[in-house]
């Protein structure tokens, strides 16, 4: 295993961080225990989960996967060899089960006290927040319309992350699906007001997602910021099952097929042609697509999700992958042509 820091802080963590959002939905329990053994045996020490998770959200399932990692925890005996990140719920219809009071402040210190019950834990290694309040083009959204009716609330989010941080509850704190304007905000209100400052940013970044690269990358790196990448494999599509017709009936897209962010007839045109670069280059679709997000010099981590052993296996793999500067080419050239197919 490869590892870094998170950025400003002593906290080592793999470049690998599992994600767990099936874990109580499309993998039970004990799947999920034998899925934290596999990863830590092979040096997976950063895990990640939200309040929200598994998805599809529900409120009859909200919550499960982190009682999952809670179960882990007590029963491993591992708390102090892993770094815990979660994630409180932001604003929208599809959270109404949770709250309805976004990023308030008895909502902060709520969502934390469940959060720690659940993962049977005394703190939280990264806390972040889910998404924006404001309406913004986060989740795939291309297009932007300005929301007029959200009132700017950053200093008052840092003060409540400051209490929780003043109180040992969480360690540093993150964004996530937040774009360049929000990212400065916050790291403004940090600066100015001697507040915590945001550690990471967690968004979408694949072959077929690269939008980070056009403003997020920059802010990234000089304001060392460092991206949690998540979807790395595009819901699925980048292991190449879906294009050759090898998906389990289990498979994501199969059990909803809503979720089809990366399924459009670019996104898929954009994987066949990324496929073929994989096979003329004796690699998996799966290595080459975790390599290619694994060696951007602005992720902290790559976020790789599985629901069984073997896919698990083939995504920490990644890691021992090095794309050559030729093989990169080959792929800036799809995304020449075919660029961000997926938003």
């Amino acid at each position: 295993m490869k590892y870094t820091k998170i950025p400003n802080t002593d906290i080592k963590v793999s470049k690998i961080c599992l994600g767990s959002m099936t874990w109580g939905n499309q993998n039970t329990e004990a799947e999920g225990h034998v899925q934290l053994d596999y990863a830590t045996d092979q040096g997976i020490n950063f895990i990640d989960t939200a309040e929200l998770y598994p998805v599809p959200a529900t409120a009859e399932i909200s919550g499960r996967t982190s009682k999952i990692i809670g179960t882990w925890l007590k029963k491993s005996g591992k708390r102090d060899q892993v770094v815990i990140a979660s994630k409180i719920a932001g604003s929208g219809d599809y959270t109404a089960h949770i709250r309805t009071t976004g990023f308030s402040p008895n909502a902060i210190k709520e969502a934390i006290d469940l959060e720690l019950k659940r993962l049977q834990t005394d703190y939280i290694d990264l806390y972040q927040l889910h998404w924006p309040e404001r309406d913004t083009n986060r989740f795939g959204v291309r297009s932007f319309k300005l929301d007029t009716k959200w009132e700017d609330n950053f200093n008052e989010i840092l003060h409540s992350l400051d209490k929780e941080i003043v109180t040992g509850r969480i360690r540093h704190i993150g964004i996530s699906n937040e774009n360049a304007w929000g990212t400065m905000r916050y790291l403004q209100e940090s600066k100015s007001h001697s507040l915590p400052r945001v550690k990471t940013i967690q968004n979408a970044y694949s072959l077929l997602t690269r939008t980070f690269e056009t403003d997020l990358a920059e802010v990234a790196l000089r304001e060392n910021v460092g991206l949690l990448a998540y979807s790395p494999m595009a819901f699925g599509v980048l292991s190449g099952k879906y294009i050759t017709g090898n998906a389990e009936e289990n498979a994501r897209l199969k059990l909803f097929p809503r979720f089809a962010r990366y399924s459009s007839e670019q996104a898929t045109a954009a994987a066949k042609r990324y496929l073929k670069i994989a096979e003329e280059n004796n690699l998996t679709l799966a290595q080459m697509s975790l390599a290619f997000v694994n060696q951007q010099p602005f992720v902290t981590s790559t976020i790789i999700g599985a629901t069984n052993l073997e896919q698990l296996k083939e995504n920490i793999g990644s890691v021992n992958v090095n794309l050559s500067g030729e093989l990169l080419s080959q792929i800036n050239t799809v995304h020449q042509e075919l660029p961000n197919p997926a938003p």
